[in-house]
């Protein structure tokens, strides 16, 4: 082989190693975010609780582009009377009202939100929001988010899953153990990273941060 094709060859053999690599996991370890209660607003409804044309003031990103947590807060109020006040709200804005809680905090409120995908609000119960301007009562809009695992094309390629696939995951430390009915979301514009509430957090004393290995 002569110079010239030697130093093409060598040149596309280092291109394809890169693209191989590109910023892709070297093991099947993802990090964990735990997402405590929270409250997705339309425009309509930030207008009754905050006041006409009021916009969501930012507190801090969060993981996934483009989402935020905001400084507003609400206090949520159960059927049987019961609050839970200091609600953040995560913005932006959305089509739909949803209200996220763990199962503890459903049973303080006494409401029995089924687990679900994010924005899957059908035959949810509702629930009160108060704010500094006013309150809205909803018909719909609770659930217990499941647990899930957010995956770019690229990421679920290199893990060899598909989105709302049902996957097991391998969790470390002096509570750990095997979490199922984990749900692959893959998106373009998702970061790699995998969601519990509150609830399995404790139970399975994970921090932010924390890594888990999928087992599939």
């Amino acid at each position: 082989m002569e110079n010239r094709e030697l130093v093409a060859f060598i040149t596309q053999k280092v291109m394809e190693a890169m693209n191989n690599n590109d910023v892709q996991p070297k093991n099947k370890i993802i990090n964990v975010g735990i997402s405590a209660r929270h409250v997705h607003l339309t425009r309509e409804h930030v207008d009754v609780l905050f006041g006409k044309g009021y916009k969501l003031t930012w507190f801090k990103d969060l993981s996934q582009p483009g989402q935020f947590a905001a400084n507003e807060k609400v206090t949520l109020v159960g059927k049987n009377g019961k609050t839970i006040e200091g609600v953040r709200i995560l913005g932006p804005e959305r089509k739909e009202t949803q209200i996220e809680l763990a199962k503890s905090d459903a049973r303080v409120l006494g409401t029995n939100p089924p687990i679900r995908s994010s924005g899957e609000l059908e035959h949810t119960p509702g629930i009160t929001l108060v704010g500094p301007k006013g309150s809205v009562t909803l018909d719909k809009g609770c659930i217990i988010a499941d647990r899930h695992i957010h995956f770019t094309p690229k990421d679920a390629e290199y893990f060899g899953v598909k989105n709302n696939e049902k996957l097991s995951v391998k969790i470390k430390g002096e509570k750990g153990g095997i979490m199922y009915n984990v749900t692959a979301k893959v998106r373009e514009d998702f970061f790699l990273e995998m969601h519990v509430d509150t609830d399995d957090a404790n139970a399975f004393m994970i921090n932010n941060g924390d890594e888990i290995e999928i087992l599939k």
